[in-house]
């Protein structure tokens, strides 16, 4: 089986019962919603109504109508984002964004003559919130903003740049795709007009299945993305203006829908914090070890050194062994799994000073033990020693 520290890209295993609920529900499910008038249909449109409260409820959003699913929170983005903003819009990022907001921004840029700046973060990755005002003009529309990076898991202050934004007057969006299901997310608390969020990351759901959850009133602002059917309003050939079906158009992802939903159930018996102390105390258990291969000059590690302020995401840099090939022996000979590279963030790699060679990325999910922590610290001092 080997060791699997990646769980920053997508986390395994799941929990048993959300591999039971997919199977099940191709088995035993296997209806639209909709669509179709019988009990399959209405048992499957239940489902997702649930899986809807769920998703509200754990980031104190206004109901199950605010949540509207895609197939990932990559789309999710870029519905919200090309969704809303205009000619002329101004937006203010962290320098430690991911991809998924940067690509929309450059294109609406190219595009639609939207405009970004970006609140350079220190070398750890850490952001200072002050560092947000002088940024802001009469155009800025948006601040837009990762809940922690997926390079090296330091955690941006939202809580202080959602205040700035109620007090400006500004939309602020945020991107959980790292943190949902293992920090608390208040979208209330926040002042977070809009979560974008995916269920196959701490939320330990299937992959092909994430979305937005709007403030109220938020959703009649964004032109839909993609148009289709929805089974609702089928009389009129526009999209409907009610939420969620404004922003659903065609078959969603049921399958994903109802293994997320067992996942938000473990979730909730369990609790986040359960979980996120797990993943710290692996994270710090790596962090003590690396700390004597980089007395060696054998790694470095990129962005902060201790447990606090961060998730279970750690990044390393091996000085005189090339990354990539430091990643392929660590699977090849020890099967111990990482992500090595720029991790689709290269705005991140360039705060952490890690640009253009990139990172090997540690990250650590509910399943690891310390066991896992030991066998990926014994095989990265062993393929970097040349044993």
């Amino acid at each position: 089986m080997g060791v699997y520290l990646d769980n920053a890209s997508t986390t395994f295993p799941k929990p048993p019962c959300v591999t039971d609920a997919v199977l099940a529900y191709m088995i035993q499910g296997g209806a639209n919603i909709g669509r179709g008038g019988y009990a399959k249909a209405y048992d499957a449109e239940q489902m997702v109504f649930e899986t809807r409260e769920q998703v509200s409820k754990l980031f104190g959003a206004d109901g199950p109508e605010a949540v509207a699913f895609a197939k990932n929170i990559t789309e999710a983005l870029n519905v919200l984002l090309k969704g809303i903003l205009e000619p002329g819009d101004h937006v203010v990022v962290s320098s430690m964004e991911h991809n998924a907001v940067m690509r929309p921004l450059v294109r609406l840029q190219q595009e639609r003559g939207v405009s970004f700046s970006r609140a350079q973060c220190d070398e750890r990755g850490r952001l200072d919130p002050n560092d947000l005002a002088p940024l802001l003009t009469p155009r800025t529309r948006a601040v837009v903003m990762t809940h922690a990076s997926n390079v090296c898991g330091t955690v941006l202050p939202l809580e202080e740049v959602g205040h700035l934004c109620h007090e400006r007057g500004l939309l602020f969006f945020v991107d959980s795709a790292q943190t949902a299901g293992v920090l608390d997310l208040d979208m209330k608390g926040l002042h977070a007009d809009a979560l974008a969020f995916t269920g196959h990351k701490g939320l330990l759901g299937p992959q092909g299945v994430g979305g937005l959850v709007l403030r109220k009133g938020l959703a009649e602002k964004i032109s839909p993305l993609i148009d289709g059917g929805t089974g609702s309003a089928s009389d009129k050939e526009v999209m409907p203006e009610f939420m969620p079906d404004h922003l659903e158009a065609g078959t969603q992802n049921l399958p994903g829908i109802a293994g997320l939903h067992a996942s938000l159930g473990w979730l909730e018996e369990r609790g986040s914090q359960g979980v996120r102390q797990h993943e710290l105390a692996l994270a710090g258990r790596f962090l003590d070890g690396l700390a004597e291969l980089e007395a060696r000059g054998l790694v470095r590690v990129v962005g902060l050194r201790g447990v606090e302020g961060r998730t279970g995401v750690v990044s390393l840099q091996t000085p005189g062994a090339d990354e990539a090939e430091v990643a392929f022996l660590l699977d090849q000979e020890h099967q111990v799994m990482t992500r090595v590279g720029l991790h689709c963030a290269p705005s991140a790699h360039r705060t952490l000073k890690t640009f253009p060679t990139g990172t090997i990325r540690f990250s650590f999910g509910w399943a690891n033990d310390a066991q896992d922590v030991d066998a990926g610290l014994v095989a990265l001092e062993q393929v970097l020693s040349g044993r």
